[in-house]
């Protein structure tokens, strides 16, 4: 399917707040993917749509966390089409689950043409492969190893492992917060060897648009703080607001 429009997004959270505010976030998400299905427009996730994820394939387990979101996605996976979902830091661990809800998932990184534009998408966190030179730390290898993982699970059982995880997931998430310079730096550095128009990405949850000379490099910030999303149309690429009452997108201006 061709989209006129496309939306990418990251760092939503979902679970890692009182509930009141996951209540918040969840039901402007839920009406964020309802107008994306009536609008047609292309949703793309950027990573960390929840603050903590795991499967445990051989016991059957699948986390409760942020079901309503899932069915309204599984919704526009199967009537739209399948939502990009890159897995962040925070929600790699799923072994089918995602798939299941019709979403495309790509656990490393995307290149993507739209038009006459080629994107990069990924999360932030580093990626792997020889095409992209963002190799990621030592410990971001660690937490996506299959073998790490597997030995995890069978310590932990589940009650337990989420428990863990939940409480990982919360000094993660307070340490990615505020230094952008990290990934302007990176960003810059695959313009010079890559041929390029856009680079997107989050998990610094710092929401800005840095200009280089072969392009732009936009960091979507965090879903879960002032709703910023981006938005490709015809009138380019630009960093918004998603404003769910009047149900329609605003710039973002870097306040509130």
């Amino acid at each position: 399917m061709n989209f006129d429009q496309h939306i990418f997004i990251s760092d939503v959270h979902l679970g890692a707040f009182p509930r009141d505010t996951n209540n918040a976030i969840e039901q402007d998400l839920i009406t964020l993917i309802a107008y994306c299905k009536k609008e047609r427009i292309e949703i793309n996730i950027l990573g960390d749509l929840f603050d903590y994820w795991m499967e445990y394939p051989e016991k059957g387990f699948v986390p409760k966390l942020g079901k309503k979101v899932l069915d309204a996605f599984e919704d526009y996976n199967k009537s739209v089409a399948p939502a990009l979902f890159i897995t962040g830091n925070h929600d790699n661990w799923t072994f089918g689950h995602f798939k299941e809800r019709g979403f495309d998932i790509e656990s490393n990184f995307r290149l993507k043409t739209i038009g006459s534009k080629r994107f990069l998408l990924m999360h932030g966190d580093g990626v792997a492969g020889n095409k992209i030179n963002f190799p990621r730390a030592a410990f971001h290898k660690l937490l996506r190893n299959r073998k790490f993982v597997s030995t995890y699970q069978k310590i932990l059982p589940p009650e337990q492992g989420i428990s863990a995880m939940k409480m990982f997931s919360s000094i993660t998430r307070r340490k990615n917060n505020y230094d952008p310079e990290p990934l302007n730096r990176q960003a810059e550095k695959i313009f010079e060897k890559h041929d390029l128009d856009y680079i997107i990405c989050g998990h610094d949850h710092v929401p800005r648009i840095e200009t280089f000379s072969p392009g732009s490099y936009i960091n979507l910030g965090a879903f879960f703080n002032h709703r910023t999303l981006a938005l490709y149309n015809n009138e380019g690429l630009n960093l918004v607001k998603w404003k769910a009452a009047p149900k329609n997108f605003i710039p973002f201006d870097g306040n509130k």
